[in-house]
């Protein structure tokens, strides 16, 4: 088989080396990839906004198999365009992609469906949302309609702070982009955990459970990033908690929107909190989270592609996956100044140092290749991963790993997995 991945950070260089792995793949290509998805992929220029253009590329290319990675080209229709023609595309359309699109679709699906959230108020003028403020206990959370690249939910302490990320979201001054509604959300306090699936529309497969580092500083402080390490381990959650997230929050998912003739085919991530009263959405993703997948696939000992074609196919029901026990961890190398602003083009040394270390995976996020040197080109830049048998050993490798790379303003969390082991 010849396999498209669309997307260019670590997890499309995840899903590529993933893929690349299946005896049955003959070719992966990656549009637009990066530097370090070159290692493993071949690479087509694209534009991921633009469906037009993706839809060239895979004339062009006529793969077997399209896997779409990031949100935009789902948000924007590509499925939609490609089932129109009848072309073998793994994610789901527009419309079901909604429970990621818009934050307020999603509490009121959860709402008529009986799956456990926190409590919200829609808010479509600013007005609303001071308003709505005191309904709420501090801390709250105030979080941007649509899309945001993983920055458009703020946890406020104080009612000050709550009123500036309002208007800063109405005004444009936050996002860059004008939010014409907001959901004021209950904070909810427990352990976060991630929660994937496949899913044919109708038949759901777990993969393993993870825990993303959301903000830039150590200690869970600061800015929220689109992810800064996640670890994965057996002990996470145990199988009867599995089953109930399975049972009370998966499957009704699932079972809703078909109900609401949107069947959800793709990935679907649950981002759980783990509460006092019982495990909580905080929100779905529609797609391989970044970076769950570099912690999560280096963890899958089966065919990727098998699950991937029986979502697509409709034959789930008939698929498993097999996971190596033990632990991961992923530790991810950013740019000096991210979540705000950063330069790029800086000169990375130790991959090869770094990839030598047994296990390691060394998946590239934003790099470019000049001239045989990799460069960074982005704010998350690597993501160091590597399984093991247990989540002290798997932190201990990724540490040792990643401090042999170096690039001019390289930051990286020193407490990944930290809690984990405390506790």
């Amino acid at each position: 088989m010849k396999v498209l991945v669309i997307g260019s950070g670590g997890r499309e260089h995840a899903l590529a080396w993933a893929i690349g792995k299946s005896a049955r793949v003959r070719e992966v290509v990656c549009a637009p990839g990066n530097g370090g998805i070159a290692e493993v992929a071949r690479l087509v220029n694209a534009n991921q906004k633009d469906v037009n253009d993706i839809l060239r590329v895979v004339v062009a290319e006529n793969p077997d198999l399209t896997i779409v990675g990031p949100e935009v080209p789902l948000a924007i229709g590509l499925v939609d365009e490609m089932q129109r023609r009848s072309l073998a595309v793994f994610g789901p359309t527009r419309a079901a992609a909604m429970l990621e699109t818009s934050k307020a679709f999603a509490k009121r699906f959860m709402q008529r469906h009986k799956i456990p959230t926190a409590n919200y108020a829609v808010c479509s003028t600013e007005q609303e949302a001071l308003d709505a403020l005191d309904l709420f206990h501090l801390p709250v959370v105030i979080k941007a309609d649509g899309l945001a690249a993983g920055k458009g939910v703020l946890i406020c302490n104080t009612k000050k702070e709550a009123q500036a990320a309002i208007t800063g979201l109405f005004s444009g001054k936050l996002l860059g982009s004008v939010e014409t509604s907001v959901v004021v959300e209950e904070f909810l306090e427990g352990e976060e955990v991630s929660f994937l699936v496949l899913s044919d529309g109708k038949h759901v497969v777990p993969l393993v459970p993870a825990q993303d580092h959301k903000r830039i500083g150590e200690g869970d402080t600061g800015p929220n990033t689109g992810g800064m390490g996640v670890y994965s381990t057996d002990t996470m959650l145990d199988p009867q908690m599995r089953e109930w997230i399975m049972h009370h929050i998966v499957q009704p998912t699932i079972d809703g929107m078909a109900a609401e003739d949107s069947p959800f085919v793709g990935v679907l991530y649950c981002g759980l909190m783990m509460t006092a009263r019982g495990p909580m959405v905080l929100e779905y993703n529609v797609r391989f989270g970044d970076p769950e997948t570099q912690a999560i696939l280096v963890r899958l000992e089966s065919d990727l592609l098998e699950g991937l074609e029986a979502s697509v196919e409709g034959r789930l029901s008939e698929t498993g996956l097999r996971w190596k026990p033990g632990a991961s961890a992923c530790v991810v190398a950013a740019s000096q100044g991210y979540p705000g602003s950063y330069t790029t083009g800086q000169r990375i040394t130790g991959l090869e140092e770094a990839a030598q270390i047994a296990g390691v995976q060394v998946f590239h996020a934003g790099t470019t290749l000049l001239d045989g040197t990799y460069l960074t080109n982005g704010g998350r830049v690597l993501a160091v991963t590597v399984p093991a048998d247990s989540l002290e050993n798997a932190l201990g490798l990724a540490y040792e790993s990643i401090s042999k790379i170096h690039f001019d303003g390289m930051y990286y969390r020193r407490d990944i997995g930290a809690r984990a082991i405390a506790r």
